[in-house]
């Protein structure tokens, strides 16, 4: 039985996500509270939520972001707890801590394992000592452009700057040669500065073309930890991912025995707790070597949902409410079918160029083995204030091969009128011989759309 029972949620976020939790509580009984800002008045989320309150303007740093507005909300509304979603303040450690202090549970990690995960450089000498394997690089915070100009000619080069604090490309650079580096450790500084207010930058070996691989988990408070299987995200652009698969077709299932083994150790050893995902990068020969940790949901986990049968965010509830992993799973993790996930975007498919408006026409595909998340519907309007997410379409089929008809023909059927969306892009892709052979890196993008990737 459950240390506590939740009767009433209330959802930090909004789009899918917020739809997506607002099911998941629905089907364990759970009331939910929904938030929106001024712009999102109309949004889907507010309809199908128990409550709603309005926590500000369109502006996320004044709505989504405004912590004292959200503690305000749940107060009013006398909630449980809070589930943050992704995005926003799901990975943020004050954050969990003022729920705390305001006797709210958090539907995610701690906060001492949010910081510890948050700050990458802490997170890589951690994994390192737990034996998970790590790209070479710098054992903390660079203190200046001579530091990393004599770790880089140890390590070799090309390396790489990374943003400590932070990810999706802003604050990184490649770095080919020696009398490139000073001039690009300043501008991954002040990068890094202005989006994550701190300008700590870490180096570590490059792999020019890598696969990007995340291992899906999940631990409870009394020390289990479950390893689901691992996700294919390596399509994407500028860090950015446009499609996602389960499992991989680069992972043999003796690596993934061997990752999922290590890391089981790592994260218990860590106290994790919740939804989380650690991703990784494969080089050429095949080698994972751990990049960071994402403490909370992730966009693409219905993949992973589909190969396992496991709802992963009732059993975040779930684990936030105290329940043990053996009673909330249905039994040993297996893997089966395949799933792809593409992210159906308002955006140029040539250009991406966001693309917001008004929905004049929408129609979702269904069939056996589809499943479309979103918050859209006619007549709505994609504001231009948030991400350009409009929904996520998911297959599974028998074999990756019948993942990729079926993703096929449920694009064809999918129909998005008024605005401009990925599903032209993502169509091309599905067609492509490398995609379909599993011959691709993250610099597919680069190669099937030169000058964009």
């Amino acid at each position: 039985m459950p240390s506590v029972r939740f009767k009433k949620i209330l959802i930090a976020n909004r789009g899918e996500i917020a739809v997506r939790i607002i099911c998941a509580c629905r089907e364990l009984g759970i009331e939910t509270v929904a938030v929106y800002s001024e712009a999102d008045r109309y949004s889907s989320h507010v309809r199908f939520a128990d409550q709603a309150i309005c926590i500000g303007p369109a502006k996320s740093a004044r709505s989504y972001l405004d912590i004292a507005s959200i503690i305000s909300a749940a107060e009013i509304t006398n909630v449980d707890a809070i589930h943050p979603g992704y995005g926003f303040l799901s990975e943020n450690a004050g954050f969990a801590e003022v729920c705390e202090a305001s006797h709210l549970h958090f539907i995610g990690p701690k906060p001492a394992v949010i910081r510890l995960m948050g700050v990458k450089e802490r997170a890589r000498a951690f994994m390192r000592e737990m034996g998970v394997p790590v790209l070479p690089g710098s054992p903390g915070v660079l203190s200046t452009a001579e530091e990393a100009l004599e770790l880089a000619e140890k390590i070799g080069y090309p390396v790489i700057l990374k943003a400590s604090a932070g990810g999706g490309g802003r604050g990184m650079r490649v770095v080919t040669q020696a009398e490139d580096l000073p001039g690009l450790y300043a501008q991954a500084q002040t990068e890094a500065g202005a989006a994550f207010a701190s300008a700590d930058v870490y180096l570590e070996k490059y792999i020019g073309a890598p696969r990007h691989i995340e291992f899906q988990i999940l631990a409870d408070e009394h020390g289990n930890v479950e390893i689901l299987g691992e996700r294919e995200c390596s399509i994407q652009r500028r860090h950015q991912k446009l499609l996602e698969e389960s499992p991989s077709p680069a992972v043999t299932d003796g690596l993934r025995a061997e990752i999922s083994g290590v890391l089981r150790k790592a994260i218990a050893a860590a106290g994790y707790t919740n939804a989380g995902t650690v991703e990784f990068l494969m080089d050429e020969t095949g080698k994972l070597y751990f990049i960071e940790v994402n403490a909370r949901v992730q966009v693409e986990h219905p993949v992973t949902e589909f190969v396992t049968g496991i709802d992963i965010v009732k059993s975040q509830i779930r684990i936030a409410q105290g329940e043990r992993l053996p009673d909330i799973l249905p039994g040993p993790v297996e893997l089966r079918g395949h799933s792809i996930e593409c992210r159906i975007n308002a955006e140029n498919p040539e250009t991406f160029v966001p693309s917001p408006g008004r929905i004049t026409g929408f129609h979702v595909p269904g069939g056996i083995g589809v499943r479309v998340d979103t918050w859209v519907y006619t007549d709505c309007v994609i504001p231009p204030f948030y991400d350009s997410l409009v929904a996520k379409l998911i297959v599974h089929g028998c074999d990756r091969a019948e993942a990729i008809d079926r993703m096929r023909r449920a694009l064809g059927m999918f129909i998005v009128e008024g605005i401009h969306t990925s599903i032209p892009l993502q169509q091309k892709i599905l067609a492509d011989e490398d995609f379909r052979a599993g011959r691709f890196d993250t610099n597919f993008i680069k190669r099937f759309m030169p000058g964009k990737g």
